[in-house]
């Protein structure tokens, strides 16, 4: 018999709770579901408010079959809040927003990873925060990403914007700046000028174009990610991975220190403690006082 839980007054049956989705920790989905519920609930809802999700799935675990869906899926209920998004040549379709604890658990139960794009739904296609995703080739790994992390720090402080780090809970990092709104193409168009200025500048080290050969052994900026159909993972979302990886949120002392892959590989265990240490170290990216002007951008309100 399928279990049933209540949250927030509505009634949620579960499923598979017994099911262990990572073989590599042996995690079940039931503690995957106890990670989304009652260790990350308060921050993940923070960074998931108001932005429609897009859900990579792995209902039979990571090296079962994954699917990427933008669309609600079927049997959603009717209480999970969705919003009308835009979409290619003028077509539209209906998207989840997780706004609350049920619409997570209830996510969380059909074992997702989640995705958002940099804007809210009130402004589509406006931007409030800008993301370089660091993806290496191999042999580079996270360790490199963090050399090319320190210098768009210095780069991006130089015109006044304030840069944050994650983890992408795979083998790159993520760094994001929160932003007065700005329409998306524009905000693309600068983090390409600097995806640009950095493979000039580090050009053993980073490329800004994705093809693949150009890849070994280097860090690609990849920039796109802040198109307005694009999406980036979430904070706090675990990975599709042999084990419970988190995109985690990681301060700049650990990006500087970090010497050894390892050293940036964070599980949904740890998560707990890391939140009682830091709290959300991304909290100013959901501050609008410290969201700040793109250099030479169209501010929207």
């Amino acid at each position: 018999m399928t279990p049933i839980t209540e949250v927030e007054g509505r009634r949620l049956p579960l499923s598979n709770l017994d099911k262990v989705l990572y073989p590599a920790t042996g995690t079940t989905k039931g503690e995957v579901l106890h990670y989304y519920a009652a260790t990350v609930a308060g921050a993940l809802l923070a960074h998931l408010h108001d932005r429609p999700v897009s859900f990579l799935r792995y209902p039979d675990g990571p090296e079962g079959q994954r699917f990427f869906t933008k669309n609600p899926p079927p049997g959603t209920p009717s209480w999970v809040r969705q919003v009308v998004v835009e979409r290619h040549e003028g077509k539209s379709a209906r998207q989840v927003v997780v706004q609350d604890l049920s619409t997570l658990v209830w996510a969380a139960n059909l074992v997702v990873e989640f995705h958002t794009p940099q804007w809210r739904t009130e402004a589509p296609a406006v931007a409030d925060r800008m993301v370089f995703d660091l993806d290496p080739g191999p042999p580079a790994g996270v360790v490199e990403c963090c050399e090319v992390a320190l210098w768009l720090r210095e780069r991006l402080a130089g015109d006044g914007l304030p840069a944050y780090g994650k983890t992408s809970g795979s083998k790159g990092l993520h760094l994001l700046v929160p932003l007065e709104p700005t329409p998306s193409d524009e905000v693309t168009a600068y983090a390409k000028a600097l995806a640009v200025e950095a493979a000039k500048a580090l050009p053993e080290l980073v490329v800004h174009r994705m093809t693949r050969s150009l890849r070994p052994g280097k860090v690609f900026v990849d920039f796109s990610q802040n198109a307005a159909a694009k999406t980036t993972a979430t904070p706090y979302t675990l990975r599709a991975k042999e084990a419970p990886t988190v995109s985690a949120p990681v301060t700049w002392e650990e990006i500087e220190g970090c010497r050894d892959p390892a050293e940036l590989v964070f599980l949904a265990g740890d998560m707990g403690a890391r939140l009682e240490r830091h709290g959300d170290l991304l909290a100013p990216l959901i501050n609008p006082n410290r969201a700040r002007p793109l250099p030479g951008g169209r501010r929207r309100r």
